[in-house]
């Protein structure tokens, strides 16, 4: 590894997470890439080596393995250098499927928020005796209010934001940035015939988007922009009115 910031990617093998190593190897950060699928990362660490010359590290990780991330976390203290955590992890099951089996609504609040909990506990001290890094966190617009068709992973979100928004306060006293991230439709495998999709953003546009945000030390960012707007409407929506709607 150089000198320069490594970026660790929770759930690498998703498109953003994809795109992120990408133009953070660009940018000529180090990369660790981690998830379930090792396959996959390979192949996104060889994509990154062909296009950026630069040599993407990987690890084993799985969020609902919380027994796992004290030993992650360990073998992370090892690497010298600013730390920078990017967690993109989470499933969103179909809300009738949650509805008619309650098991994966808790699978859901597991990989969204319990597994992020967990591993950002054990990292934080890590970030904190370093004085530096940054962590840049995947919420979900979907988290900014209970709706119909996504109230258990909106929940799982909802309350993501409110641990980001904790160790933001934690973080900062200590020289480390938390970043959340609220990102509307997207066009990756989660959001794939979803009915209703629109404004579809590019994984490479969400990850430049951050990349800037966080260099900017924003707090909270809406990707695309447009939906912090979208979203206030949303919120300003009587309930007597919101709960009839079908969305």
């Amino acid at each position: 590894m150089s000198d320069a910031p490594t970026w660790v990617i929770l759930g690498a093998s998703r498109a953003i997470g994809r795109a992120f190593a990408r133009a953070a190897a660009a940018n000529g950060g180090n990369i660790i890439l981690a998830g379930r699928d090792i396959d996959d990362l390979n192949r996104t660490a060889a994509d990154i080596a062909a296009t950026t010359a630069r040599t993407a590290g990987i690890m084993k990780f799985d969020a609902l393995e919380t027994a796992t991330h004290a030993a992650f976390a360990a073998n992370l203290a090892t690497i010298p250098g600013e730390l920078n955590i990017v967690l993109l992890f989470g499933t969103m099951p179909a809300q009738s499927g949650m509805d008619s089996n309650p098991t994966l609504a808790l699978d859901c609040i597991n990989s969204v928020f319990s597994g992020a909990v967990s591993i950002l506990q054990h990292l934080a001290p890590i970030l904190e005796s370093r004085g530096a890094g940054a962590v840049i966190a995947f919420g979900s617009v979907a988290g900014d209010r209970g709706r119909l068709k996504n109230y258990v992973y909106g929940a799982a979100k909802s309350g993501l934001h409110t641990y980001l928004a904790g160790l933001r306060n934690r973080l900062a006293r200590r020289g480390i940035h938390v970043m959340t991230v609220k990102p509307g439709f997207v066009d990756t495998a989660m959001t794939f015939g979803m009915p209703g999709m629109f404004l579809v953003a590019t994984p490479e546009s969400v990850a430049a988007a951050c990349l800037l945000a966080v260099a900017n030390k924003r707090d909270i960012i809406y990707v695309p922009w447009f939906w912090r707007w979208i979203m206030l409407i949303i919120r300003a929506v009587p309930e007597k009115v919101f709960k009839r709607l079908s969305i």
